[in-house]
Parts: C-alpha cells; sequence; structure tokens
C-alpha cells in the first residue's frame, strides 16, 4: 500500500516540500475553515443537488458539515498515508452509494479550491511563498478527487459486473422439465464466457438430477460464430461423457447455413428444428433407457 501511496503522489507529482507548504497553509487558515465551509454551502445551496440530496433536514446537513470539517483538518495535515486514501476513498464511496452526479463533485472540487485560494491571497502579512503555497495546496485537492472519484468508477464497475452476473444467471435457467429430462433455453448473444457459463451449470445439474436427456434451445440465438458454435459442440459432448444425451435444437436456416459454411462438424450430436422434434426424441431416448433398464437379465 505504501509503495501505491507514493506512486500516485509522484504521478500527481507531491513532493515533502509541498506536505511542508500544505501544513503551513494549515496554520494560516485554521481560524477560517468554518467560514470556508460555509461559504461553500452557500454555492452548493444554489445547485438543484442541495436540495436532493438535503432537502429539509437540517440535522443531516449539520453531520455532513462536521465530517467535512474533519476532512479538511487532516489534508492541511498533509500526511498522506493508508488512512488519509481510505478516508478519501470512503467519500467516494458515499458518493456512489448516493448517486451524486461526478459534475457536482468535480464542480464542488474547484470551488473549494477557488475559496482556499481566495483565502490564503488574502492573508496579512503574505506568506513569502504564496504562489508555491497555492500551488501545492492545489495539487492535493486534485489527489483527493482523484481518489474519490477512482473509487466510484470502481464501484460503479463493480456495479455493472454484478449486474452482469445476475442477468447472466437469469438468462441460463438449466430446468428440469420431465423426469430424466433438462432444458436450457438461450437468449440473445452467446459469448465464450457465457458458454463457460452454460458447461459448468449443466454439468452442475445433470450431476445434481441424474438427467437422461439434456436439451439446448438455441431458436432464441440470432447468430453463432465459429468459436462458440464449438463451444456449444464441447458442451454437449460433455454431458455425453456424464450419460446424459444431448440434442441442440432451434436450429435455424441462418445458424445452419453458418454452421456449414464455418465447416463446423456437430459429428453425432443431435440438431432439431424446432423444441417439439427434440422433445419427441427425449421422450423416445428416456422410453428406451426405460425399457432397458426393466429388460430381464
Amino acid at each position: 500500500m505504501k509503495a501505491e501511496i507514493e506512486r500516485v503522489k509522484a504521478k500527481f507529482n507531491i513532493t515533502a516540500e509541498d506536505h511542508q507548504l500544505v501544513r503551513e497553509a494549515g496554520l494560516l487558515l485554521k481560524d477560517h475553515i468554518p467560514s470556508f465551509i460555509e461559504r461553500w454551502y452557500d454555492w452548493l445551496r444554489e445547485r438543484e443537488e442541495f436540495s436532493q440530496f438535503f432537502g429539509d433536514n437540517p440535522t443531516n446537513l449539520k453531520r455532513v458539515q462536521s465530517l467535512q470539517l474533519g476532512n479538511w483538518k487532516t489534508f492541511f495535515q498533509a500526511d498522506i498515508d493508508e488512512q488519509y486514501v481510505m478516508d478519501r476513498r470512503h467519500v467516494g464511496a458515499v458518493h456512489a452509494r448516493i448517486d451524486l452526479p461526478n459534475e457536482i463533485y468535480f464542480a464542488g472540487m474547484g470551488v473549494s479550491l477557488d475559496l482556499l485560494t481566495d483565502a490564503l491571497r488574502r492573508v496579512q502579512p503574505a506568506p513569502a511563498q504564496l504562489d508555491d503555497m497555492i500551488k501545492a495546496v492545489s495539487k492535493q485537492i486534485f489527489l483527493d478527487t482523484y481518489l474519490a472519484v477512482d473509487e466510484i468508477s470502481r464501484i460503479q464497475k463493480q456495479r455493472l459486473a454484478d449486474s452482469a452476473q445476475a442477468l447472466q444467471e437469469l438468462s441460463t435457467p438449466v430446468t428440469p422439465i420431465w423426469e430424466g429430462i433438462l432444458l436450457l433455453p438461450l437468449l440473445g448473444i452467446v459469448d465464450a464466457n457465457r458458454t463457460q457459463d452454460i458447461m459448468n451449470k449443466t454439468l452442475a445439474r445433470i450431476a445434481e438430477t441424474s438427467a437422461k436427456v439434456f436439451v439446448l434451445d438455441i431458436s432464441g440465438v440470432a447468430a453463432i460464430d465459429t468459436d462458440v458454435a464449438n463451444q456449444l459442440i464441447k458442451i454437449t459432448k460433455a454431458t455425453r461423457l456424464m450419460g446424459c444425451e444431448a440434442i441442440i435444437s432451434g436450429i435455424s436456416p441462418s445458424i445452419a447455413r453458418t454452421l456449414v459454411e464455418l465447416g463446423t462438424s456437430v459429428g453425432e450430436v443431435k440438431t432439431t428444428a424446432t423444441l417439439k422434434d427434440a422433445f419427441e426424441i427425449a421422450l423416445k431416448t428416456l422410453n428406451a433407457e426405460i425399457r432397458l433398464q426393466q429388460a430381464p437379465a
């Protein structure tokens, strides 16, 4: 973590001298931070987001202002360690949770920089390194903004991944439809990741149910490529290794033509044009197996 912090600080060109300048700025502004926060909220009150996120809840507003005061105190201590980074990322997580628009966050950080710069320029007597001090404060504000936005981005990506996973779970229902028969109707786009998920779930359901026939219906799939076609063939071969006959139904004229053009060999895989035909084959397969089991030794 320490190495990562140093790497990020180097990206923003934050030096030990910058840390010292930020601390000196904090001493100069120590008595001005509460009024700075109040001025910042005067700006926010003119934005529509204020009523959206605070409404008529003064208690919540006071709580957030108190947290912001603590945030700026640690800012001017300029100890950018693991806790500092975690606190800034927590700010991003809170904003992600309440779906605060990124533009208002960026605008707010810009206003913070303007207000702090103005406050530093009003200090009397003027600090000898005023311009360098403002530059150091700016660097650290940019760092804080990056940490918060990076956390927002991470959470948003995770939400998308979770949603995609949930959608995939819903779109890959391997369902028993008859004693000994499993059905998986595929819809939408099928890619390599999804075929791997199909393989895993199908084999798991066969093991759970001791199914003898697996019907893979692809009538809801608009198109397939070579890799997907070969993966589907592999799935049927894997089911046979577990003693479960596989049938691919819903072979449309366009998909049939594609398979021929791609040179994909279906081998011994049973295919049908309709789900009805697949069910008939599945029932015949089950009856044949039942008769075989009942035959006298």
